[in-house]
């Protein structure tokens, strides 16, 4: 299998609405791994069309907290584990992913007790491992070096992007974060960035949309990158190519991937992918 990104939810935010698309998360197949980066809503249904088994889940990263990037995990692991996992899973997270994890397998204590006995499954609770982390190396292993940035989100403190180095290959997830400029230096020279975007056009009627309205815009424009803004941690950090996603708003029908180019293009002339869920980018 050739080495691949695929962006398996592709908005910003936890809102669904009819025919829109889903919440954060992302597979990276990467050094013969599977890599699953944050687990918004509908990240198992991602992961088994873009052609996984879900026996063959590795490794698990969430960048912080928020519904939109955690809400899925329990969910995943125990449908993988109904599915027929066997093998070890290595979670990896935020301060508070351990805690997640406890409450998730004691509210689902009946199921899982009752499948042990009744099915013969090992225990779900010592076949997942959380291991919490803060900046820095997160995990080194097999000719695979994880490392994390803690970057600007608040008021969410333990958030961070993600950069995953393989024999010679680098793709780094920005997590979500308003323009933040160090996190230019983290992305050196990366085969892709992947960088969460606004469009400042889209801003007032996802507000309208949403009801809260001066405090969302507020939490928006405080906590959030606009497409320009990611264009120019790319450019300055000699990005391979950019990748534009958790989309704030990405279903406006008044808004298409012409005017997410338009904006980026302002700063950033390289290679250029907007995100769509399940669209496969390549590791040349």
């Amino acid at each position: 299998m050739p080495d691949r990104l695929v962006l398996l939810g592709s908005k910003g935010g936890p809102a669904l609405r009819p025919g829109g698309p889903w919440p954060s998360s992302s597979l990276l197949e990467i050094g013969g791994r599977c890599i699953i980066v944050d687990c918004g809503l509908g990240v198992t249904r991602g992961v088994v069309d873009a052609g996984i088994s879900l026996k063959a889940l590795d490794l698990i990263f969430i960048t912080h907290l928020h519904s939109d990037h955690v809400l899925e995990l329990g969910p995943l692991l125990h449908t993988a584990w109904t599915a027929g996992l066997a093998a070890p899973v290595a979670v990896f997270g935020p301060p508070g992913t351990g805690h997640y994890w406890r409450r998730f397998c004691q509210a689902m204590e009946f199921d899982i007790e009752i499948r042990i006995v009744d099915e013969g499954r090992p225990d779900i609770r010592e076949l997942v491992s959380i291991s919490e982390f803060g900046e820095g190396e997160v995990v080194e292993q097999r000719g695979l070096k994880v490392m994390a940035l803690r970057v600007d989100h608040p008021p969410v403190t333990d958030c961070f992007a993600l950069r995953f180095d393989h024999g010679g290959k680098s793709v780094v997830f920005s997590a979500d974060t308003a323009f933040f400029p160090p996190l230019a230096e983290f992305t050196a020279g990366a085969d892709i960035l992947v960088h969460e975007a606004m469009l400042e056009e889209g801003i007032e009627r996802l507000v309208a949309k949403t009801g809260n309205g001066a405090r969302l815009r507020e939490h928006l424009l405080a906590s959030h990158s606009f497409a320009e803004e990611a264009g120019r941690i790319a450019r300055d950090g000699g990005a391979k190519r950019l990748v534009l996603n958790h989309l704030i708003p990405a279903d406006d029908p008044g808004i298409g991937e012409a005017d997410w180019i338009a904006a980026v293009r302002k700063t950033w002339a390289g290679d250029l992918t907007i995100a769509r869920d399940g669209l496969v980018v390549e590791l040349a």
